[in-house]
């Protein structure tokens, strides 16, 4: 199974509070943080959510 490395390169600070809820519940909490996880229907959309603070790799 394919697995997401995400990055978070944008602070959530003065965003919207779903989409902060959203980076707390991937694990990030820091610029820079890095965070590895399974490529499933529930994290696509996570990302797909905060698209434009985050950047996305696939690791096989």
């Amino acid at each position: 199974m394919a697995e997401l490395k995400i990055t978070l390169k944008r602070s959530s600070i003065g965003r919207p509070q779903n989409q902060k809820d959203t980076l707390k519940a991937l694990g990030l909490t820091k610029v820079g943080k890095t965070v590895v996880k399974p490529a499933n229907d529930a994290i696509n959309g996570m990302v797909n959510t905060v698209s434009h603070l985050v950047e996305v790799e696939e690791v096989k």
